[in-house]
């Protein structure tokens, strides 16, 4: 992975107020960890990291960070997280672990598939992508950025394992080797789609039948309850007796 040049500033707004000032003037709040260092607090410009991300295959990216101002100015660090805005999708906050050039480290890498499998093409099969990320150990000038496997040759029935996935040199994938990545899965049968919409639907009607049980469980109207009905009796004797 190809490191780029970012630059970033010793941070000393930390409370609410003082990140919400931050992102008025176009600065995120990050946080660098690692190293047996403390975390510290810094800020960046927002238009910076959002371009390199924006020109990134994913968030995964190796970063020389220049640090203004500060008793060690020049860290090499992996974005470890983006946090964005849940509906503008707009970043929030960036966390940093520094690592050194001669360090293995592992990270989560995306799983990307190529081509169209031949299961999927000739046999009507549904190509099933099990797991989108994969944890890999490397040197941080050696990690990928994504793993892109070739599906072409997918029969249905066939799989891909973590095991049968050839890294890149210098990388090590950590995982399982009989998980599968992706996979072939035979297509559903006429039958068998109209047995599972039968059964989605019979499903919805006994939970509106329970649901009726629920709401209706006082007696039904013109029928009084037992002990009212002796009530009522008892009253009836007294006011004959009366007479």
């Amino acid at each position: 992975m190809k490191s780029v040049s970012l630059n970033a500033f010793p941070r000393t707004l930390a409370r609410r107020s003082g990140v919400k000032k931050l992102r008025t003037v176009g600065r995120i709040p990050a946080v660098i960890y690692g190293r047996q260092k403390e975390p510290q607090n810094l800020e960046i410009d927002s238009k910076d990291i959002d371009n390199l991300i924006h020109h990134s295959v994913s968030e995964n990216l190796l970063v020389d960070l220049t640090i203004s101002a500060d008793a060690r100015p020049s860290r090499l660090a992996l974005v470890q997280e983006v946090q964005h805005h849940a509906l503008s999708g707009k970043m929030l906050h960036v966390d940093f672990h520094e690592v050194a050039a001669d360090e293995m480290v592992s990270i989560m890498v995306a799983v990307e598939t190529a081509g169209e499998a031949s299961g999927v093409k000739n046999g009507g099969g549904v190509l099933e992508h099990v797991l989108h990320k994969i944890k890999v150990r490397a040197l941080p000038k050696d990690l990928p950025e994504v793993l892109t496997l070739d599906v072409t040759h997918l029969e249905i029935g066939q799989a891909i394992h973590i095991g049968d996935i050839k890294p890149p040199a210098g990388v090590e994938i950590i995982g399982d080797k009989h998980i599968s990545v992706v996979a072939v899965a035979a297509p559903l049968s006429e039958a068998a789609e109209a047995a599972a919409a039968a059964e989605a639907g019979a499903t919805g009607e006994v939970e509106m039948i329970k649901e009726k049980k629920e709401d209706g469980a006082a007696a039904p109207a013109g029928k009084a309850a037992p002990a009212a009905k002796a009530a009522d009796k008892g009253g009836e004797k007294k006011a004959e007796k009366k007479k």
